[in-house]
């Protein structure tokens, strides 16, 4: 069988570009390359598409911290609209790709939020992981949060806030409604980046402000007292899941840069031994969660259980971190499924959807019109 040209799109305008590219890196390197053609596109934070160097795609690549796009020998590209999987050169009109398939490793707004879905869903092309609306809806905490309370799937009691009514986040009114200590989120932000823990209003008139430098919308939640336990779900239709596995960290919570840069920031363990009634109540939690919100192919579900043996979702990743400390893959390798196994596993899981998707209508008049056609030849 003709190997299919696979693109990794990664980096992007979110805060989390430098873990994009970690990701990517090792994505990379668990690619078949006897199924595929592999072209990189490094998303530089203006949002300009570059078709790498395949050979050094990055500067630094072994800091996690000053890692960065290589774009000496980069070349600008777009993908056509009206052009089915069409990957063309903005100055060197000598580039002209067709796209089998993406794998998109852009963590944060502008790539696990729909955007660089919907791009790909008008190009035509199958794209891993979730589709616009579970990419759009797994990353807006208040969203998903709605969602899931509403499926009766336990959650943190929560409070919402948006950037123009600011002045209503009062600190008596909230502590009145939510217990201490809480958590102040940006809505549509991953790895833990603008979210802090606070016990007092100082420390909360701080953290609403450095929540709203990274959105309009924030999100304060009471915190659930617990162990962080996480499951990675694989599929689409059916999904499965992992083993469960335990973060647990040396700071007040899992920060940013326990997640990816410090390497002794937490500990995380996979698996870990619970009872068999408990281990059972948080994968069916984690797969019910990924299914009200429309989740495919994967996510991984985050979560806490308190001493009382209750569950508490807290979110779901779309595009879960895949660098060499990230949980996603780690519970995977200890479920019986490897690295390698696991990413071409979902490549097949996009291209099952998209075939799937080709079968449903899209245009009522052709259909009419094909129906219209077919009737009159069955009459004559």
């Amino acid at each position: 069988m003709a190997k299919k040209t696979l693109a990794i799109i990664f980096g992007g305008r979110s805060v989390e570009h430098e873990i994009s590219l970690i990701s990517a890196q090792n994505i990379l390197e668990a690619i078949d390359r006897n199924k595929f053609t592999v072209i990189l596109i490094g998303i530089d934070i203006e949002n300009r598409f570059w078709l790498l160097n395949p050979k050094q795609p990055f500067l630094n690549p072994e800091s996690p911290e000053t890692i960065k796009l290589n774009l000496k020998k980069g070349k600008l590209v777009v993908f056509l609209p009206g052009q089915s999987k069409v990957l063309m050169g903005v100055e060197d009109k000598s580039i002209k790709l067709t796209v089998d398939i993406v794998f998109p490793v852009l963590h944060g707004a502008f790539g696990e939020d729909g955007t660089i879905q919907g791009l790909l869903k008008i190009s035509d092309i199958p794209v891993v992981g979730s589709d616009v609306l579970g990419s759009a809806i797994g990353l807006d905490k208040d969203v998903s949060k709605r969602l899931l309370k509403e499926a009766g799937i336990p959650v943190a009691k929560f409070l919402t806030f948006e950037s123009e009514k600011q002045v209503l986040a009062d600190w008596h009114e909230i502590i009145s409604k939510l217990d201490l200590p809480l958590f102040v989120k940006p809505v549509n932000t991953g790895s833990s980046v603008g979210i802090n823990k606070v016990q007092n209003e100082p420390e909360f008139e701080k953290a609403v402000a450095e929540a709203f430098r990274y959105d309009k919308k924030i999100i304060i939640e009471q915190a659930i007292k617990g162990r962080e336990i996480e499951c990675s779900i694989l599929g689409n239709g059916q999904p499965i899941v992992s083993l469960p596995g335990e973060i647990i960290p040396k700071d007040e919570f899992y920060s940013y840069r326990a997640k990816y840069l410090d390497k002794n920031g937490a500990v995380l363990k996979a698996p870990i031994k619970l009872p068999n009634k408990i281990t059972e109540t948080i994968q069916e939690l984690s797969l019910k969660a990924y299914k009200v919100l429309n989740s495919e192919g994967m996510a991984r579900v985050d979560g806490f259980l308190t001493e009382y043996g209750r569950y508490y979702i807290n979110e779901i990743n779309t595009i879960p971190g895949f660098t060499n400390i990230s949980m996603y893959p780690k519970l995977w390798e200890v479920s019986g499924l490897t690295y390698k196994k696991l990413v071409d596993r979902l490549i097949q899981l996009a291209m099952e959807r998209f075939k799937r998707e080709k079968t449903i209508r899209t245009s009522y008049k052709r259909s009419l019109k094909a129906t219209l056609i077919n009737a009159s030849k069955k009459l004559y």
